[in-house]
């Protein structure tokens, strides 16, 4: 069990960030906001994904009427992302935005800040203070001691101004320094914390440094909401944000699926089949599933028998054949053309004893 750090409540929407809630998974549109239908389309897939807060990119004055209309289409929270311009942000809390993000590198003005923290204020909604690498306006150090720092002097403007509903991110393209950033400012402050590698890349690179610096992190009970940057798909990101959270047992969303990588001892189709199966298991409706569930396919004699009775459902491979478990009992043997049907039956049938 991992112990999470202790934070403040902050709540985005109808979202709880932080204070010991479920961490969240965020994905950003990467549609033009003015387009507000393909927006909009686009926040139904990151939900159906699993996201449960949207960010949307506030460029220009002509983009908040848009931004309107999105907030009022949308049924996830919407962040407003907001740099350069501070009237952007003004006229996002005045839209309806569920919260905002600023970046310290280039919303710098203790007046305009203090604005907006007024506006904040009345509309209570909480602020993301935003630290990247790549736009730091001052570096003293190193990068993460420079990020810790950008942010600490940022929260400075708002305590001073009795306003404390705030997120922090800290965010390289470099796994490590993003890693050394939030820890240091875990042991500064109790606010929550987003986490993300951002700049990240296309889906290999992205899935890999986002599972190292984001699972380095939660394994060690910091971060309340995350985002995993992938160059191209965002309900890619969703997808890759669940499997780490389900990895360490912080969230669980369905059967957690092991499977061997097959060998030149494998006397079955396996990839095919565990393919098909994860396609057919896309079709049963699994909410009331809360508890982690495991289910192992595996391909031969020598790990199979032991994951597949560790599992609550489980198939173990022989030449052809299998034998199928259910809580660690051997049940009964099965034809390799039977297994999906009867992993699925199985799962049916499981899901209805919960």
């Amino acid at each position: 069990m991992i112990k999470r750090r202790k934070t403040r409540k902050v709540r985005i929407g109808n979202v709880q960030i932080g204070g010991g809630a479920p961490i969240s998974i965020q994905s950003m549109t990467k549609t033009d906001t003015k387009a507000v239908d393909s927006t909009l389309n686009e926040i139904r897939k990151l939900k159906k994904a699993g996201c449960d807060i949207v960010r949307i990119a506030v460029g220009d004055k002509g983009a908040v009427p848009s931004l309107k209309r999105i907030i009022e289409g949308s049924d996830i929270p919407v962040v407003a992302d907001i740099h350069f311009l501070p009237q952007l942000a003004l006229g996002a809390i005045e839209a309806g935005s569920a919260a905002i993000r600023l970046n310290p590198g280039n919303i710098k003005k203790a007046e305009d800040i203090n604005k907006i923290i007024k506006c904040a204020k009345e509309k209570s909604i909480p602020i993301r203070i935003g630290v990247n690498s790549g736009s730091l306006s001052r570096r003293s150090g190193g990068i993460a001691d420079s990020m810790v720092k950008s942010a600490l002097d940022y929260i400075k403007i708002f305590e001073k101004a009795g306003f404390r509903d705030i997120i922090i991110s800290l965010k390289s393209s470099d796994v490590s320094e993003t890693v050394e950033a939030y820890r240091k400012m875990a042991s500064l402050c109790d606010y929550p914390f987003h986490l993300g590698i951002t700049a990240a890349g296309p889906f290999l690179n992205s899935a890999v440094k986002s599972s190292i610096g984001i699972g380095t992190l939660l394994q060690e009970g910091i971060g309340d909401t995350i985002r995993v940057s992938v160059t191209g798909n965002s309900p890619a990101e969703v997808e890759v944000a669940k499997e780490v959270l389900s990895s360490l047992k912080l969230r669980n969303f369905g059967p957690e699926i092991i499977s061997c990588p097959t060998c030149g001892r494998c006397g079955i189709d396996l990839k095919n089949i565990v393919e098909d199966f994860k396609e057919r298991l896309r079709g049963i409706r699994l909410g009331n599933i809360k508890a982690p569930f495991k289910i192992a396919i595996m391909g031969c004699a020598v790990n199979g028998p032991g994951e597949a009775k560790d599992a609550d459902i489980g198939i173990a491979g022989g030449k052809n054949s299998g034998i199928l478990f259910k809580k660690g009992k051997k049940v009964k043997s099965v034809r390799e053309g039977e297994f999906v049907t009867t992993l699925i039956e199985e799962v049916k049938a499981y899901k209805d004893t919960i």
